[in-house]
């Protein structure tokens, strides 16, 4: 029987580089790669997949030079005002997880707009994982269930498996059944790690800004010959 595919997780790698093999300036590739979002979110909403998550920026991001951070949140902000609408109007549902204090005002205004603007869309769940860090995640996860239990509004015995869950920012998002990671490395990269405990990994040596539908189509029907055994024989 094949398996049941709600929701795909990108790493989406290979943006400077496939610039760099052009001769191109970083920023290049990273306008190219963010190009491609709308893409794979069309082919993806295409072969039924309710869910798409996209690590698009990490914490660990923040470490690099100032000239490319400051591009990456330029590019941000000018897809939050365009691109991003016409998803919405492709009743594309636009949900954002990560740390948002580490971002601009402005750039969090302009992501809890559109999170109330596509709330009632019924369409793919495109989820952007911005200034995240699976780590960090977790972290304040325990953070808050230690305050819930100091506070007596919980007790140890209410803390299990979905009591963690439901403190993450995907607590209303199915754990991914596939994780793609682009660019040729083979490593998660701090993301979603609590949440990928059963997932399929595929990597791919393609650089994001090439990913296209054709390849997700390949992993896709990869992904559904494949037997998922939760540990069970």
């Amino acid at each position: 029987m094949a398996e049941s595919l709600k929701h795909i997780a990108i790493i989406m790698d290979g943006n400077g580089r496939w610039a760099q093999k052009r001769l191109l300036p970083r920023s290049a590739g990273h306008k190219k790669g963010a190009e491609n979002v709308k893409i794979i979110a069309k082919a993806a909403n295409k072969l039924g997949v309710k869910y798409l998550t996209l690590y698009a920026f990490s914490t660990e991001n923040w470490n690099r030079p100032k000239d490319e951070v400051d591009t990456l949140m330029s590019l941000l902000r000018e897809y939050l005002h365009s691109d991003f609408q016409e998803l919405h109007e492709n009743n594309v549902r636009i949900l954002f997880i990560g740390e948002r204090y580490m971002l601009d005002d402005d750039i969090v205004k302009a992501m809890e707009n559109l999170e109330k603007q596509t709330a009632q869309n019924t369409g793919l769940t495109l989820c952007f994982a911005i200034s995240y860090g699976a780590r960090q995640e977790m972290l304040q996860a325990v953070k808050n269930l230690a305050c819930l239990l100091k506070k007596g509004d919980i007790s140890e015995s209410d803390v299990d498996i979905q009591t963690f869950s439901d403190m993450l920012y995907t607590k209303n998002i199915p754990d991914p059944d596939v994780l793609i990671r682009t660019g040729g490395e083979f490593r998660i990269s701090n993301f979603l790690l609590w949440q990928l405990a059963y997932t399929e990994l595929f990597f791919s040596q393609t650089q994001w800004p090439d990913f296209d539908e054709k390849e997700l189509e390949s992993i896709v029907t990869q992904f559904k010959s494949r037997e998922r055994r939760y540990g069970k024989i």
